[in-house]
């Protein structure tokens, strides 16, 4: 399962930036550095981008680059938030997540009031699979404890997260970097979600409250 990359020369077509403007942006950290893909064509040696992900950054730092300073854009791309704490009040009001999800965590707490990042990042994720109908509640609770039990270890790094189903079954797993992936045949990709777009949506929801 590749994934589909783009060109230096069609992305700057695409979007209406500029050569400057791409790789000002890559110094400021606003777009990673493991983006910029060096690929031997034809022509010689060319600088490839994946697609989707590229597309959604650059739209995002257009849309809020008048609002913020690029400093501003690089702490709130950045794969590694920086602390965050939450009361369950304050986890209500923003409505980060939908209430039957925001009832597991609030479960899981028991009487403790403080919401970390990692927690809520883990139910924001989940909860957006949910609304999305791709998985069930069960399979749901599955992926928050496996986000829950491994993303400390990750934390920082570029990371996916991989939900694949075979014969009714749902596996997920997390994995390290942007890499291809390959599964055998009869196993559906239920969902791959690069996790750093979704820290950037949820400390733009905190940000916000």
């Amino acid at each position: 399962m590749d994934q589909e990359l783009i060109s230096k020369k069609e992305l700057l077509e695409l979007t209406g930036i500029s050569y400057g403007q791409l790789y000002r942006w890559k110094r400021k950290k606003l777009i990673p550095e493991d983006w910029f893909i060096r690929k031997s064509t034809f022509t010689g040696q060319e600088t490839f981008f994946p697609k989707e992900k590229i597309l959604a950054r650059i739209e995002r730092i257009k849309e809020l680059k008048d609002e913020r300073s690029l400093d501003e854009l690089a702490a709130m791309f950045a794969p590694d938030p920086a602390a965050v704490v939450l009361t369950k009040e304050e986890v209500v009001k923003r409505h980060i997540v939908s209430d039957a999800v925001w009832q597991w965590l609030n479960e899981q707490l028991g009487d403790e009031e403080g919401v970390s990042f990692t927690q809520l990042l883990s139910l924001y994720i989940v909860d957006r699979l949910l609304r999305s109908g791709e998985i069930s509640v069960e399979e749901g609770k599955h992926i928050w404890k496996m986000f829950e039990h491994h993303y400390p270890a990750l934390q920082g790094k570029t990371c996916e997260l991989i939900v694949l189903r075979k014969i009714g079954v749902a596996v997920c797993f997390l994995l390290e970097g942007t890499a291809d992936l390959y599964v055998e045949e009869g196993v559906k990709l239920v969902a791959r979600l690069h996790v750093p777009t979704y820290i950037e949506e949820l400390k733009w929801h905190i940000s916000e409250g």
